[in-house]
């Protein structure tokens, strides 16, 4: 193997390592955000129960779909590379990468509806302010 390709592939797995250490600790921290949130709130332990259930659903799904993004971009410069670039294919790319995303968003929403669902309304009151308050563009 020669340097190059050593440098190479180390680079390509820490560039890994990084994702799979940054997607830890985003949910580390919405996990904790949410905890605190359903402090404040006073949920039962069956809420709690109900309301992870729906998070951990939701964090499934999207580690299911989560984009490999080294793979999409070969994916596109090979296409690219092309004696001809078809826009149908590079369409039919970028179509993958929204069902992804599309993915991703319902399965966000569907936990949200579930969460509802599982709070009263004065705990929903507490649990939408605490996101105004402490939630990622809140102003304090």
């Amino acid at each position: 193997m020669t340097r190059r390709t050593f440098q190479r592939l180390t680079a390509v797995a820490l560039t890994g390592l990084a994702a799979t250490a940054g997607a830890l600790v985003t949910v580390r921290a919405i996990s904790a955000a949410l905890d605190e949130a359903l402090d404040q709130a006073a949920v039962t332990a069956e809420q709690r129960a109900a309301i992870y259930a729906s998070r951990d659903r939701a964090f499934a799904t999207m580690e299911a779909h989560r984009p490999d993004r080294g793979a999409q971009r070969e994916q596109v410069l090979a296409l690219f590379e092309g004696d001809r670039l078809d826009a149908a294919q590079l369409r039919a790319v970028h179509a993958q990468m929204d069902q992804r995303h599309e993915a991703m968003r319902n399965a966000i929403a569907q936990a949200i509806v579930e969460i509802h669902d599982t709070l009263t309304p004065a705990q929903r009151q507490i649990v939408a302010n605490y996101a105004r308050t402490h939630g990622p563009f809140s102003r304090h």
